[in-house]
């Protein structure tokens, strides 16, 4: 036990790799309070392990988003197999059997099973499955008590048998791989007589009947809840049953040399019109053979133990579908029940050499007197010198392997680049890499790799899907919609691909094309969160935020903890007034990832519209602090910085913004604004003109230029026609209710000498300034119109833009 501990004490600072984001941190059924009923009775789940899946909701409840927890547990799980293995091996009577226990506690091959956290269905059913086998053991060979009835001695080893059944059941609801033991059952009976009579066949039945059941709802899971329409492979089953025959040898290869082992193997290629294809398959076969015809001298062991790992490595051999073969045919966590065959044989053979090295050493130094027969543990009472340094030497070997092994699932960047160091061409890695360096912000490396996954696996969408998310991110977004294209070609029916094609259009401004797409993902995928966060997303810009709201509230419902959901429906709810409860939703989604800049900046938004600057300021650095390029960000910052009229800084943020995203219509209107008061009139004008060609329903900066080019006090700047052509635009696009508009088409109009119309036009906008109360703008406008009415056109010396 200790030496386990030891062994994966790296699994300790280890974090979530892979799925367990999937199984675990944002699986919505892990976090409902009726998970347990969803996990068990309904189909909601990606596949069927119930127990497993259970012991995670409960774990959820203890450290929720922290690993460590779960790390342990597996660890724990896997030392108590070992202990449970070796008692097993003791009962059979097998030499060596704490050896072999202690082999696996500390074989590397197993370092997959343990430090990733979801297969915690390997070390959950592997200890069922143990406790199945020594239970059938004790109700098949309980012995008689000769003071006791032997209808006692039957209840005892009936009591065993269902022991044995019930453990069995838990075992296959922890994960179905165990689903051979029924024919290990009938191995041991052979094993231990030398026959397998009818009362055996009989005993196994109830066995064969659970595995029969939870091996076809697993296969439902499989093909409808994991694959899906997904081809996992196409080939025939003569290429499956070469390729078997290439499984068992690879398992065979890395238990016993357990050396260069990788998350992902190379997926291979098996040509079934080639004979030399069979050649592993057929020497398997006659190694049976010959093991055969010695069974009653030393092949009865190699059956058995041999016997024993090809079944239960069948359900992974590849006659059946299971997602991972998408990437590799084999894998180490696929050979966590069927090593202990090997490493029984293994630790026998040791235990029996140093046996009889033992012996010579006595009969060598006592040649009239010969030392009785020695104990098969090669430190039993003779406490051999030799047998101490070998085993010793054995498992400190594999413990230091164990532990170097462990280092590689630290973290889900170490996983995939220590992958790819294995395997250049590894196209699964690749992508899952370059989504981490997505998320993280490193755009050019992320790039780089989905680039070289699509070269190696061009038919492989989500690999086209996260190029082009990335290419999004760079604004290159004709070249995006090419890799969504190509995405949706390959799987037209993928919510993904429809949603990120919608995501992209919507940054190309293309709202009722994005809206199609975004709704196609969620009618495909009703429970797909991100694909109800994105829709909201579009929905806000189209102004309708209820329905943005509850696109962004159903995101939530289905999954609990997903910051990006929280942080958009706080901007939302900003949006629509409602600041206390953005408050809550910022600081939910910081308390779900707190280095999540975005949340700082709506957090910082949400309290500078409470009133509490200071607090705002210190989110919106924080929040460029972790990210320098949030240009949302730097806008707001540099708001504040205009009210404190410190325009040197505010400029800083405003250029550092559209240097960003040089797509922010808004950020070059605030930019030209701040250029006007610096006196730099003609780059306001390029800023002002360039935020009308990003949108050219912008009604600021029309407003604002045509402000300028009708009262500026340099006469080359001003231009009265397209002062006046602006002006009417704004007027038009904002409904004529707004009074400053109307009164920057007085000013045009004053410009171009149509003092009549200016009068009236600023005499209109009295009114609605009197309606709003807007007392400062009232003053204003009489002054213009003492202007206007003495012929005189507006000049405005203040360079203020509007």
């Amino acid at each position: 036990m200790a030496g386990t501990l030891m062994a994966y004490q790296p699994v300790w600072h280890a974090g979530f790799i892979w799925d367990d984001g999937r199984f675990v941190v944002n699986n919505p059924l892990i976090h409902r309070a009726d998970g347990l009923y969803r996990f068990w009775c309904t189909t909601e789940a990606p596949d069927y392990f119930p127990l497993t899946s259970t012991t995670l909701w409960l774990e959820w409840r203890l450290w929720g988003r922290y690993p460590l927890g779960y790390h342990l547990v597996n660890v724990l799980l896997h030392a108590l197999s070992a202990v449970l293995l070796w008692r097993l091996l003791a009962r059979l009577k097998i030499p060596g059997a704490w050896l072999a226990a202690a082999v696996f506690a500390l074989h590397p091959v197993n370092v997959e099973s343990v430090a990733w956290i979801a297969e915690r269905k390997n070390t959950l059913a592997m200890v069922f499955f143990l406790l199945s086998l020594l239970c059938y053991l004790r109700s098949d060979s309980t012995p008689r008590p000769s003071n006791s009835p032997q209808l006692s001695t039957l209840n005892s080893q009936q009591r065993w048998y269902w022991f044995s059944l019930a453990a069995f059941v838990l075992a296959l609801l922890s994960k179905t791989a165990v689903a051979p033991l029924p024919l290990v059952l009938l191995g041991l009976a052979w094993w231990r007589r030398g026959r397998v009579a009818r009362r055996d066949v009989w005993r196994s039945a109830p066995f064969f009947a659970a595995a029969a059941g939870m091996g076809l709802i697993s296969l439902w899971f499989q093909h409808y809840q994991a694959i899906g329409s997904d081809p996992v492979r196409t080939d025939s089953i003569w290429s499956r049953l070469a390729g078997a025959g290439w499984a068992v040898w690879f398992y065979l290869y890395k238990a016993l040399l357990p050396l260069n082992l990788s998350f992902v193997y190379p997926r291979w290629r098996i040509d079934a019109r080639s004979a030399l294809s069979y050649a592993p398959g057929a020497l398997l076969a006659a190694g049976f053979l010959v093991c055969w015809r010695y069974r009653r001298q030393w092949g009865k062991a190699w059956l058995f133990g041999l016997g024993y790992f090809v079944v239960m490595l069948f359900p992974v051999l590849g006659f059946l579908n299971i997602y991972f073969m998408r990437y590799s045919l084999v894998a180490d966590h696929w050979q966590y029940f069927a090593i202990i065959g090997p490493i029984a044989l293994a630790s026998a053979g040791v235990t029996m050499a140093l046996g009889r090295v033992q012996s010579l050493e006595s009969k060598v130094q006592s040649p009239r007197f010969p030392s009785p027969r020695p104990s098969p543990h090669p430190m039993g009472r003779g406490r051999s010198f030799l047998g101490a340094t070998v085993c010793g030497a054995l498992l400190a070997g594999l413990g230091t392997l164990t532990w170097r092994q462990c280092g590689m699932y630290a973290d889900v960047e170490t996983l995939w680049r220590a992958t790819l160091a294995a395997d250049r061409n590894c196209w699964v890695a690749h992508v899952n890499l370059g989504d981490y360096l997505l998320r993280t912000g490193r755009l050019e490396e992320a790039t780089a790799h989905f680039r070289e996954a699509v070269k190696i696996q061009p038919d492989y969408p989500d690999g086209h899907s996260d190029l082009g998310k990335a290419l999004v991110e760079k604004g290159r977004l004709d070249e995006a919609f090419a890799c969504f294209l190509k995405a949706a070609e390959y799987q037209p029916d993928a919510a993904e691909a429809h949603s990120n094609f919608g995501n992209a259009l919507l940054r190309k401004g293309r709202l009722d094309e994005a809206l199609v797409h975004l709704q196609a993902a969620v009618q495909i995928r009703t429970n797909y969160a991100a694909g109800h966060n994105n829709l909201g997303l579009a929905l806000m810009r189209k102004g309708r935020v209820a329905e943005a709201l509850a696109q962004y509230q159903t995101a939530l419902q289905i999954q609990p903890d997903f910051a990006d959901a929280h942080n958009n429906l706080g901007n939302a709810l900003i949006q629509n007034g409602q600041v206390g409860e953005a408050l809550v939703h910022y600081q939910t989604a910081l308390q779900i990832e707190p280095d999540y800049a975005e949340a700082h900046n709506g957090l910082g938004n949400a309290l500078l519209r409470e009133g509490q600057v200071d607090e705002a300021v210190a989110e919106f650095q924080r929040a460029l602090s972790l990210q320098p390029d949030l240009a949302a960000a730097h806008l707001n910052l540099a708001d504040v910085l205009l009210q404190r009229e410190q325009l040197d800084l505010a400029l800083a943020h405003l250029q550092r913004a559209v240097q960003i995203q040089p797509n922010l219509a808004g950020a070059h209107n605030n930019l030209a604004n701040v250029l006007l008061r610096k006196g730099r009139v003609d780059e306001a004008i390029a800023h002002y003109q360039q935020a009308l060609e990003i949108r050219p329903d912008f009604v600021p900066a029309y407003n604002s230029l045509a402000w300028l080019l009708a009262t500026s006090a340099q006469a080359s700047v001003r231009n009265g026609a397209r002062a006046l052509n602006l002006a009417q635009q704004a007027e038009q696009l904002s409904g004529g209710r707004n009074a400053v508009f109307i009164g920057t088409l007085a000013a045009a109009f004053a410009e171009t000498g149509r003092f009549p119309e200016a009068i009236a036009s600023a005499q209109r906008a009295l009114s609605l300034a009197a309606a709003q109360s807007n007392t400062a703008l009232q003053d204003q406008l009489h002054a213009q119109i003492k202007l206007y009415e003495a012929g005189s056109p507006l000049r405005d010396t203040g360079y203020t833009g509007k």
